[in-house]
């Protein structure tokens, strides 16, 4: 899997994942209970990871819906 995005803006990440899996592209959230436990350090940021062969067609979805990847 490779990161997409890096936030720690959950309606964001949500946003992000949201769209991804109404595609049908595998991703994944990673980091989300840390960045949980930081708390407002802001040291861990949540990251949304796609598989690499979905890689350009989950950034094109991104990029059409307004979110910079």
């Amino acid at each position: 899997m490779i990161e997409l995005i890096r936030s720690n803006d959950p309606v964001l990440i949500s946003f992000a994942a949201s769209l991804l899996a109404d595609a049908r592209i595998t991703h994944s959230v990673a980091d989300s209970h840390m960045s949980v436990i930081d708390g407002s350090i802001n040291a861990v940021t949540n990251r949304v990871l796609v598989a690499e062969d979905q890689y350009e067609a989950a950034r094109e979805l991104l990029a059409d819906a307004g979110v910079e990847a």
